[in-house]
């Protein structure tokens, strides 16, 4: 399943926007948090009700262009946190084979974005995410999941401010992704998206596709521990159309990495810790973020 828009990517459209320097998308921005995810992103637990916390803290004071070239911005910076509760819910139905479920998001986020000239904060809900989820057991160490998450509207927008919450339209994400869970061995993880974006009607603006993965890899110690690398994998299909017409050369494009761990207290709950840099970033900012995520039963 999905995650929610956290702020990085509502701040890197606001600041993409004020600074009229590279798009990717509407303002530079892409409605999913890219990166929130980690271990265990695509194992579903037995049936039951589930809280999920997620809390970021992200940064960037650079632009880059569509050659990567960073854009000569002074004073250019852009500050996101993030406290993202998450309600799940697996069902006792069976489809397929597949154990069925359902999932709510509504982030909380707090904003500060400063160009040349301006600086604005804002803080409140973001925009909500909610979908159905189809999970398999493949073995005790592997699992799959397919899935659907829609993103709508409920965060603040004003088309002439300079931090935005929301991205003021809906999204629709198809979602893959596999999980490999081994307490003395081998970790990975990866949940592909693709992400469909409808017009922002306040500005006659409608993003480009975008394909999205969200990875780990890490090695078991066997006591709880898990220790290894993670981040993401960012790449626009499709060109952005403003009025109808298509926004040449704005594509954008990006690859994080950084620590990933986990800790599992074998007692129903875990949580997992990574902090990811932005490289070979194109038409977006460039940044890193700290992502912490809690999992526990209710």
């Amino acid at each position: 399943m999905n995650h929610n828009n956290s702020l990085r990517a509502v701040a890197i459209a606001a600041a993409a926007i004020a600074s009229t320097g590279a798009q990717a998308t509407e303002g530079g921005g892409s409605i999913y948090p890219l990166g929130a995810e980690n271990y265990v992103c695509c194992a579903l637990p037995p049936p039951g009700f589930y809280g999920m916390v997620f809390a970021q803290h992200y940064r960037a004071d650079e632009v880059k262009d569509n050659n990567g070239d960073t854009l000569p911005i002074p004073g250019f910076k852009v500050t996101a946190n993030a406290v993202v509760p998450r309600l799940i819910w697996i069902t006792g139905q069976q489809i397929a084979g597949a154990s069925l479920g359902f999932h709510a998001i509504l982030p909380v986020v707090s904003l500060d974005v400063t160009v040349p000239g301006a600086s604005q904060r804002k803080t409140g809900i973001g925009d909500m995410v909610f979908g159905p989820a189809l999970g398999w057991h493949h073995s005790p160490q592997l699992h799959s999941v397919l899935a659907l998450d829609f993103f709508a509207p409920t965060g603040r927008y004003n088309r002439t401010d300079l931090a935005n919450i929301g991205r003021n339209y809906w999204a629709v994400h198809g979602i893959a992704g596999v999980s490999r869970i081994d307490p003395s061995g081998l970790n990975a993880d990866a949940k592909l998206m693709y992400a469909l974006n409808a017009k922002n009607k306040d500005t006659d603006y409608r993003s480009g596709d975008e394909f999205i993965v969200d990875y780990d890899a890490g090695w078991g110690l066997g006591n709880g521990w898990v220790l290894g690398v993670g981040g993401y994998l960012y790449r626009q299909v499709t060109d952005d159309k403003q009025a109808g017409a298509t926004v040449p050369d704005n594509k954008g494009r990006a690859l994080a990495i950084g620590p990933s761990i986990k800790y599992d207290s074998g007692k129903g709950w875990f949580v997992t810790l990574k902090y990811q840099t932005e490289t070979g970033v194109r038409n977006r900012a460039a940044g890193n973020a700290l992502w912490l995520k809690a999992v526990f039963p209710l």
